[in-house]
């Protein structure tokens, strides 16, 4: 039995416009932490990026916990125009030294709730900014488990953690990866946040990670673009085909 070229054609079409779902789909699939890595001893500004995933409902609220087996000596939130940010401290089985001071508690989880009025809805997402540090030396990445919660009563729990040689799982904790710091006289990395009087980067560091992270986003919007102008290239081609047979079926008649 013969397939038609209108068939064929839709077939291509499906198959290709599968492909850029499939490229698509993935830039912002999970709840992560941006820019992914930052070098370790330091502190840095992350963002904790969160899409909503879900077509009918809207989300309303993180809640973030932070490691406890590599404490973070300093939490600090940037405030957010209608989200209220509650921060939660536990105390430490052992103090750790910072700056040689002994710290006895340290921030055990952050909580982010919307104001009335105020959500991330369908097809958008938001980023929930922290400086933290001083990072620790003595492991490669801190995991940060997280609870999204949408207005339905909806929860999302972002805590599993990847394991070596295994895909990654459903809903992945996000994680941020700690790197060897430059060598003293190294010319400092695009990264790292040059710290105040007080150890906290400053403005322009901020402002520099958040042109990265811009960058990165425009660099997968390209890749995407490209990947359906290819699309639409072969359902143009698979037209000029199904035309040229037709008109060469009518000539032979």
């Amino acid at each position: 039995m013969r397939t038609s070229p209108a068939r064929r054609i839709a077939v291509i079409a499906a198959a290709a416009g599968a492909c850029v779902v499939a490229l698509a789909g993935p830039a912002f699939a999970h709840v992560t932490v941006q820019p992914g890595s930052a070098p370790q001893g330091g502190y840095t500004a992350v963002d904790f990026r969160v899409p909503n995933e879900n077509d009918t409902a809207s989300t309303v609220k993180l809640e973030v916990n932070l490691p406890m087996d590599h404490p973070l000596a300093s939490v600090r939130t940037l405030p957010m125009p209608g989200w209220t940010a509650v921060i939660e401290k536990a105390k430490l089985d052992k103090p750790i030294k910072v700056h040689g001071n002994d710290v006895n508690e340290a921030v055990s989880k952050i909580t982010w709730t919307a104001d009335a009025g105020v959500k991330v809805a369908p097809g958008q997402f938001q980023e929930f900014r922290v400086s933290i540090g001083p990072l620790p030396t003595d492991t490669e990445k801190l995991t940060f488990k997280a609870l999204q919660s949408y207005d339905n009563g909806d929860v999302v729990r972002w805590i599993d953690e990847a394991k070596d040689g295994q895909p990654e799982p459903a809903k992945p904790a996000p994680v941020l990866t700690l790197t060897k710091a430059a060598a003293p006289g190294a010319a400092p990395s695009a990264s790292a946040a040059p710290a105040d009087s007080h150890g906290h980067g400053d403005a322009a560091t901020a402002t520099a990670e958040t042109t990265a992270t811009a960058a990165k986003s425009d660099d997968s919007t390209a890749r995407v673009l490209g990947v359906v102008g290819i699309v639409v290239g072969v359902i143009g081609a698979a037209l000029g085909v199904a035309g040229l047979r037709r008109k060469s079926g009518s000539a032979a008649s």
